[in-house]
């Protein structure tokens, strides 16, 4: 008789477990359980597709279910929100929104792969219509189609972080007045002052207003739809917002199911993916990671994580003894013109983990001097004192910030120290790069303090 795998949540790790595991085992019985309308979707290009970038949300559907089913196998189950699990009898119960009926069905392996939600204040009017938040592709086409078939003019975004200075820009490319509210003294929390800087100055030139320590105290609205943001210093109009001040682990059924739980309620688990209950696994933005700098687990949701942390589960279901080696932390974004970058330590946090380093910071150009079209690149770079071991890098500019990024990335996984990367050698072309790379600048100047 064969096995069966269940895997709670349709999207990037979900479906990479489902179907490493079917590749390796094809007698095992694999079902996907998904409590929403879509999945295996590329949920980073949501912010393109509202942007109109991307006209139809089915581009962003890498593998639609029937393929699933008739090329891999693999039952796909739709509007299925797993709610309990009995460990004893090896049992996933929960509801089918579709019929508005309940199902039960046997395991003998499990991956938890709910992912994450956005953080929802609770604060008065938050309930009102034309209030957002963006997590799946059904919140992308909800968004847009509001945008479509109301024209709003002004928008408020709640929260400085990624996503919403994506929205950001995706919001002005529809021809809205965007502000951006964020509670802290700085925006883009993962990023140091100075990277933040070129960011506001580029917020500012595309028209985006910035309010920063700024608390949002209530929404009101009109006819059961939003039209102001009361803060604590004055109140916007608004006629569409957008909740993006931050993430959580969708960790209710692991809760449910008593599993161990790491930084920030994401589900603990071990290098092969394997949670704190036999059979039991989890992968993606509700588990945690292992930083290989910092030496220690950390919680850092990203689709790229996610796809690898299914797999790895998937591939140990089926049989190999594959394991996840960490993450150093990685991650571009962009910013209208600008890409913006991270891996490894920022200066902050460094500071919080009490490692004894020291930061440079420079600047300079995309290009060779005399090749058209140059632009601008700040490149800051945090290395530990004494062993000059480098510690991380956070790069801001108009062009080639994610293939510097990845060769920082690259040097965090070699344990590289300053001197190494100063004698990296990195292409050179005047349509590319100056002769002087500004990466081989920033280690340069790092080296004389290292």
């Amino acid at each position: 008789m064969s096995q069966r795998l269940i895997v709670v949540g349709g999207v990037a790790a979900g479906l990479s477990a489902a179907s490493s595991a079917k590749r390796l085992r094809p007698d095992l019985e694999v079902i996907v359980l998904e409590r929403g309308r879509h999945i295996s979707y590329g949920a980073c290009s949501i912010p393109y597709y509202i942007a109109d970038l991307i006209k139809e949300p089915e581009t962003l559907v890498v593998i639609p279910p029937e393929r699933f089913e008739k090329e891999r196998d693999i039952r796909i189950r739709i509007f299925h929100e797993a709610a309990h699990v009995d460990t004893n009898k090896k049992v996933v119960a929960g509801v089918n929104h579709e019929k508005s009926g309940s199902f039960e069905l046997a395991y003998d392996f499990l991956v938890i792969a709910t992912g994450a939600a956005p953080l929802i204040p609770t604060i008065p009017g938050v309930d009102l219509k034309g209030i957002f938040t963006l997590r799946t592709l059904e919140d992308g086409i909800d968004i847009k189609r509001a945008i479509s078939d109301r024209s709003p003019s002004k928008c408020v975004i709640i929260g400085g972080g990624y996503i919403g200075l994506e929205l950001a820009e995706a919001f002005r490319a529809r021809g809205m007045e965007v502000v951006v509210v964020e509670k802290l003294d700085h925006i883009l929390g993962t990023m140091d002052d100075e990277i933040n800087e070129v960011v506001e100055r580029e917020l500012a030139e595309q028209g985006v207003l910035l309010y920063k320590e700024t608390t949002v105290e209530a929404f009101r609205g009109e006819n059961g739809r939003v039209r102001e943001v009361v803060t604590d210093r004055g109140t916007l109009e608004a006629d569409m917002v957008l909740l993006s001040a931050g993430i959580r682990p969708e960790n209710a059924l692991a809760r449910q199911i008593g599993l161990e739980l790491g930084p920030a309620g994401a589900v603990s688990v071990d290098e092969s993916m394997r949670t704190s209950r036999e059979g039991i696994f989890a992968a993606g933005d509700c588990a945690d990671v292992f930083h290989r700098i910092k030496g220690s687990k950390a919680y850092i949701p990203l689709g790229t994580t996610a796809n690898k942390q299914g797999r790895v589960a998937g591939e140990v279901i089926g049989g190999l003894a594959s394991t996840f080696e960490g993450v150093v932390g990685t991650a571009v974004s962009k910013v209208f013109r600008l890409g913006v970058a991270r891996t490894g330590l920022t200066e902050r946090e460094a500071a919080q983990i009490g490692a004894d380093s020291f930061c440079t910071v420079i600047q300079s150009s995309t290009r060779a001097h005399s090749y058209p079209g140059a632009g601008r690149i700040t490149v800051k770079i945090t290395v530990e004192r004494g062993s000059g071991r480098l510690l991380g890098a956070q790069i801001v500019g108009t062009e080639g910030v994610a293939k510097r990024i990845d060769i920082m990335a690259a040097a965090l996984h070699a344990g590289m120290t300053i001197h190494d990367v100063a004698a990296l050698d990195l292409s050179y072309a005047p349509p590319f790069a100056p002769v002087w790379d500004p990466i081989l600048i920033a280690a340069n100047v790092a080296k004389k303090q290292a």
